[in-house]
């Protein structure tokens, strides 16, 4: 009994050992950051159309009426029934406090994909004209963000080991192997600047409405490397 108690003891201070040699590695702990520039060729367009009176039937007739036409027009532009989609449907009863009474405002939001950016003003125009009145913002996207992402996680790693290199030559050290890679990386898609805006039936809109400039993407990466 007494040899077992021994053996278990034994391995159990070499277990420790061990745990306590990994634990007082010399490591160094950096974060990189790459960053690639790309010209976006892709928008999600969300327009919506939005009726308020005092009968929810005629409200909702009216805004299926627009919503209809809308549809018609992007079929007709040629646009794949798979790059445009409903995202919200409303129907609720406010009351107005001024007059004293209730009325109903109905609404609906439309998701367009439009892969082919020179079509943009022809586009906004059509939804306008066919019944949108209300935008509610651009995404503007890259088809290739797959190939753009792992462009910018190669530049984080590299920032990261740049960035060992400095510190571990400042303490007279060398940077040894990886320990730990961390992705810290978020897809985000940058906005236009402005946020929902309202058209009315006889507004003026440009026909060259789109700047497009560049979007970033970008991909964060924390690494642990040993410190020789």
């Amino acid at each position: 009994m007494r040899k077992i108690v021994l053996i278990a003891v034994t391995l159990f201070m070499s277990v420790f050992s061990n745990a306590q040699e990994m634990k007082t590695v010399p490591q160094i702990v950096v974060s990189g950051e790459g960053k690639i520039k790309v010209t976006p060729d892709q928008a999600v367009i969300n327009v919506g159309v939005e009726n308020t009176g005092n009968d929810a039937a005629e409200v909702k007739k009216k805004n299926d009426a627009a919503i209809d036409a809308i549809i018609k027009y992007l079929k007709n532009a040629k646009l794949p029934a798979s790059d445009y989609q409903t995202k919200q449907v409303n129907l609720y009863k406010n009351f107005d406090y001024d007059k004293k009474k209730y009325y109903y405002n109905a609404s609906q939001t439309i998701s367009i994909t439009l892969k082919d950016l020179s079509k943009y003003d022809v586009i906004m125009m059509g939804l306008v004209d066919s019944g949108a009145n209300t935008i509610h913002g651009v995404e503007f996207r890259s088809s290739k963000v797959a190939q753009y992402e792992s462009e910018a996680r190669v530049k984080a790693v590299q920032n990261a080991k740049a960035k060992a290199l400095d510190y571990a030559g400042a303490l007279n050290q060398k940077v040894g192997k990886t320990l730990l890679v961390t992705d810290n990386s978020q897809t985000y898609y940058p906005r236009p600047m402005f946020a929902e805006m309202k058209v009315g039936a006889d507004a003026g809109m440009s026909r060259e409405t789109l700047a497009i400039g560049e979007i970033e993407v970008t991909a964060n990466v924390t690494i642990n490397f040993a410190l020789e």
